[in-house]
């Protein structure tokens, strides 16, 4: 992405205090390359290589080439960079890659429509993805293996509690077409311990909350996402809510650094909440910050059968990032600078 403004979060993200020297000579494996985390993380990753001769080399993942030519476009003759063309719900033995260092599982369906319309797929992503790359990263020799979990396998809070510290567990009924994504985020992070525990292999297991920015992928339906592009084509904003959901949010940017703290710093074994609490917003108030920054205004819309199936049955969840915290981790962007820097970019980038 071209925009000053995106170039100038990459480089703030990549100039922040992390043990980057972990990192020195290592190889990096990331699925998900292409998506609005793995994006990101990337760009801020070589941006290491080119300000601190980090000598990093990343392999990144994902299931079309084209796609990820035109997005890394500047990386593609890069040594430090190596696409390969691969869908993670098959095993990676036939792919030529040799020993990896770090293994970032960052793949997955994130969004209302997707887990309508692919199920199989969201779920299968999750656990057999997940075991594909949790039995690469100990065939591979990797020190330490990432999963990346979400606010959702805390499933509906049960009213006793406001934050969700690591060790919540709410509701979830099981038996619906939206528990896919949940209970497969669930079964993937047991995976994981399983591994720990069976293979001796390092793993740590970042959760992250509702997170936005403009690498967010043209065909993600999330409510934020679709005020987004709303903002950016100075339209009135469609809430199909009464917007009182309560929610943690984070800027992509501040999801990488919070990544990156955990995959660098985090214990072995231990999950971590990547959310700061000055993003805790309801949904109406999300749309009330875009429509504002646009000059617009806010209208509700009822939620067609497909939209439907994929929402969320959460109506309020917050995330207590102390335990990332006390790694050393604070978030850089509030909620309102985050959504002016995301159509800010977005709108320079059309």
């Amino acid at each position: 992405m071209k925009s000053a403004l995106y170039q100038q979060d990459v480089a703030a993200t990549a100039a922040l205090a992390l043990p980057w020297d972990k990192l020195q000579g290592k190889t990096v494996l990331i699925t998900g390359a292409s998506g609005l985390i793995g994006s990101f993380l990337i760009d801020v990753l070589m941006q290491q290589n080119h300000t601190q001769q980090r000598d990093c080399h990343i392999i990144a993942l994902g299931r079309s080439e084209a796609h990820a030519k035109a997005r890394f476009d500047a990386y593609w003759e890069d040594e430090h960079f190596t696409f390969v063309s691969h869908d993670v719900n098959l095993p990676l033995t036939d792919v030529a890659i040799a020993d990896v260092d770090f293994v970032l599982h960052l793949a997955s369906n994130t969004h209302p429509v997707a887990y309508a319309n692919d199920p199989i797929g969201t779920i299968t992503a999750n656990i057999i993805g997940t075991q594909n790359l949790l039995e690469f990263a100990v065939a591979h020799h990797a020190q330490r293996f990432a999963f990346a979990s979400s606010n959702e396998i805390y499933g509906e809070n049960r009213g006793d509690v406001e934050l969700f510290k690591e060790d919540y567990c709410g509701y979830i009924d099981s038996n619906t077409l939206r528990a896919g994504y949940p209970e497969s985020k669930r079964a993937g992070e047991a995976l994981c311990q399983a591994y720990k525990r069976q293979k001796g292999l390092d793993v740590v297991i970042p959760r992250l909350t509702r997170s936005y920015g403009p690498t967010l992928a043209r065909s993600d339906t999330k409510a934020m996402t679709q005020f987004i592009r709303n903002g950016v084509a100075r339209e009135d904003i469609v809430l199909k809510s009464a917007g009182t959901q309560h929610y943690s949010y984070t800027y992509v940017a501040d999801a990488v650094s919070g990544l990156l703290m955990v995959l660098l710093a985090g214990v072995n074994g231990e999950a971590y909440n990547i959310a700061d609490q000055a993003s805790n917003v309801m949904l109406k108030d999300v749309a009330a910050m875009i429509a504002q920054e646009s000059g617009n205004q806010v209208v509700f819309e009822l939620p067609d059968a497909v939209e439907q199936a994929g929402f969320s049955k959460a109506t309020k969840a917050l995330l207590d990032p102390s335990k990332l915290q006390a790694l050393g981790w604070h978030a850089q962007f509030d909620m309102a600078t985050g959504l002016a820097h995301t159509l800010q970019i977005l709108r320079a980038e059309a």
